[in-house]
């Protein structure tokens, strides 16, 4: 190597990047997700049940789902809101629903976390036969 201030921030770099590779933080980030398991199709009159597994690396008073809904043809079914005090019972957890059939369903289910938002939403199309 060369002169002493080359090695100096050689090892500051070294030493930065170990201590990225050991300190948590974003490496551990987790946005919450959603999953839904239900039917394909349904008979008309029916009330069916769907299971939506709602997931997170985390559940502490700092880093949590702060909510979770579902939504059927664009309107809010079922809604849970979280907070410091009212944690879900853990990082994954399930939330069962029925609802009615009487015409084609879109169901969208999502999670958001505090500090990470949402992977996104989760969709299941159920059509009547």
């Amino acid at each position: 190597m060369g002169t002493d201030l080359e090695r100096r921030e050689f090892t500051l770099l070294l030493l930065g990047l170990g201590v990225s590779l050991f300190v948590p933080g974003q490496a551990h980030a987790d946005k919450a997700g959603a999953s839904i398991q239900g039917p394909a199709s349904a008979k008309k009159g029916e009330e069916i049940t769907l299971r939506i597994t709602f997931t997170h690396n985390s559940n502490s008073s700092s880093h949590f789902i702060e909510w979770a809904r579902v939504m059927v043809n664009e309107k809010q079914t079922a809604r849970w809101d979280f907070s410091p005090a009212k944690l879900p019972e853990g990082p994954n957890f399930v939330r069962e629903i029925r609802i009615p059939v009487q015409s084609p369903l879109r169901v969208a289910a999502q999670a958001s976390c505090n500090k990470h938002g949402s992977k996104g939403v989760a969709v299941l199309d159920i059509q009547v036969g």
